[in-house]
């Protein structure tokens, strides 16, 4: 485990999303999971975009995606590998503010790819999404039935990601077998980790 004097607790402010003019129809046309990505950086631009897409708030003040009693369990981590404007390191996402807090200045991709059984796109994908979820937020409420409406929730999340890289013509795959207690460790977090979603750029001719 990571020790505590690695955590900096920096807060960045990312830039307003920017409204993309590629259609919805259009993004479910071609919306497909990609697993290779050449060795190009994301820009901050784009890191906005997709956070926002998954759990900001949009023009009423409310999240991109619903949630059962608007209770809102989901907590997205961000690995940075290579991201322009960025420092490697793990962060934590703040939708109120649509800031970053700094947790870490580790690279753990690689660790991180050997917890998801060698999955190689874990490992060079310039950035990683981690969705994660405190489930006691939601079962308090709902007891057992609130499990089944997170896992509910983290689906309405993985889309949007997927919608807003595919508009941003990004790559992205969910990446869900991984042992969750090693990447808890390896991200010195509490949260249930439930997928990872590597993202860069598709190699040429994917678009």
């Amino acid at each position: 485990m990571m020790s505590s004097t690695s955590f900096s607790q920096e807060k960045i402010f990312l830039p307003p999303p920017k409204k993309s003019k590629f259609s919805l129809d259009e993004a479910l046309d071609v919306r497909k999971s990609i697993r290779d990505y050449p060795s190009l950086p994301l820009t901050l631009e784009g890191v906005s975009n997709l956070l926002w897409a998954g759990y900001g708030k949009n023009r009423w003040g409310r999240k991109t995606v619903p949630s059962a009693g608007a209770l809102y369990p989901i907590f997205l981590y961000i690995v940075v590998g290579e991201v322009e404007g960025l420092d490697k390191g793990i962060y934590l996402y703040n939708s109120g503010e649509h800031t970053l807090t700094k947790l870490s200045s580790e690279d753990t991709r690689f660790q991180l790819a050997r917890a998801s059984l060698n999955q190689r796109w874990v490992k060079t994908a310039p950035l990683l999404i981690i969705i994660s979820a405190d489930f006691s937020i939601t079962t308090s409420h709902y007891g057992k039935r609130g499990v089944r409406y997170v896992w509910m929730e983290i689906g309405y999340v993985s889309q949007n990601i997927y919608l807003e890289a595919t508009a941003l013509k990004l790559a992205t795959v969910a990446v869900g077998a991984f042992y969750d207690e090693e990447v808890k460790e390896i991200l010195n977090i509490k949260k249930e980790p439930l997928l990872i979603m590597p993202v860069g750029r598709p190699k040429e001719g994917r678009w």
